[in-house]
């Protein structure tokens, strides 16, 4: 329905948050490298991937709805950030780094579901 989510400016700025995330330095001990770092990833590859998956929705409706569902993503990630800022795992200089990132993706995504008619 919608054009190439390549050439969204917000799948764009979300696929960087990913590769930012996965290159941050998170000091996890013990069982928490394999669990907490799996599901910061998974949700940050949420974000773009639903982005993604939406614009091959059939319509406006549904395509809304992915980007929604990329919000959710967004917050949920925002929180295991914080998580691991407030346990010492991440530092508050790539905390912030990487919650500053998660703001303007979340502005995009908002502009972006404001712009779209259902």
């Amino acid at each position: 329905m919608y054009k190439n989510f390549r050439d969204f400016k917000v799948w764009e700025k979300s696929h960087d948050l990913v590769k930012d995330t996965y290159n941050s330095r998170f000091n996890f001990d013990g069982g928490e490298k394999y669990g907490l770092n799996s599901q910061i990833r998974r949700a940050a590859v949420s974000i773009p991937a639903n982005i993604a998956e939406g614009c091959e929705r059939r319509n406006n409706k549904e395509f809304v709805q992915f980007l929604y569902i990329a919000k959710g993503s967004l917050s949920e990630l925002r929180y295991y950030l914080l998580l691991c800022s407030e346990l010492h795992f991440l530092s508050e200089v790539d905390f912030k780094r990487l919650n500053d990132k998660c703001e303007q993706v979340n502005k995009m995504l908002s502009s972006l579901i404001s712009k779209i008619p259902v």
